[in-house]
């Protein structure tokens, strides 16, 4: 299977190294795509050598070939964001494409899983339900987060599902 993760600006993602290395264990091929924030928590290099392949990030970077990345990247089995922040949440659900990875999700015609990972208030946050709410009319599966301790030092709703869980998640989505 082909997947594309895509990692956004949240702390939780070092975990979506560790997701990383679970879709290659499976046998899987998998494209990585950050937003520009996630590249100040983990770097392209770390993604590129657990995926063994390239990463992207700028939109206008040339592409490995003739077509757009974001249209290329599009033709995966299946698209995750993990972590999704509340920010990215938002962009999805009003479909707004300004980067990357909400360019590629715009025009994948592939299932989407989003795993959010946020402070419990940004969860709770109504317009952070509401977009959620949006997001799964449209078919997008919302991988639950946990909750814990989290990385503001509160305890609460908010923490990415566990890499394990997400993979699972994605194979019986696709499977059904």
């Amino acid at each position: 299977m082909q997947v594309v993760i895509g990692v956004t600006g949240s702390i939780a993602a070092y975990k979506a190294c560790e997701l990383v290395r679970c879709f290659v264990k499976a046998g899987d091929e998998v494209r990585v795509v950050m937003t520009e924030a996630a590249t100040k928590f983990v770097t392209p290099l770390t993604f590129q050598t657990l995926s063994r392949n390239p990463v992207g990030v700028d939109p206008f970077a040339l592409p490995e070939e003739w077509k757009p990345e974001h249209i290329s990247l599009a033709a995966a089995d299946a698209v995750i964001v993990a972590p999704a922040t509340a920010n990215v949440l938002a962009k999805m659900a009003h479909g707004l494409a300004d980067d990357l990875l909400t360019a590629t999700l715009l025009a994948t015609r592939a299932p989407v899983f989003v795993a959010p990972a946020m402070n419990d208030g940004m969860w709770e946050n109504p317009a952070t339900q509401a977009n959620l709410a949006t997001l799964r009319s449209r078919g997008v599966t919302v991988i639950e987060p946990a909750a814990g301790e989290l990385a503001c030092g509160t305890e609460g709703m908010g923490r990415m599902a566990d890499p394990a869980a997400i993979l699972l998640a994605v194979k019986q989505g696709k499977a059904g």
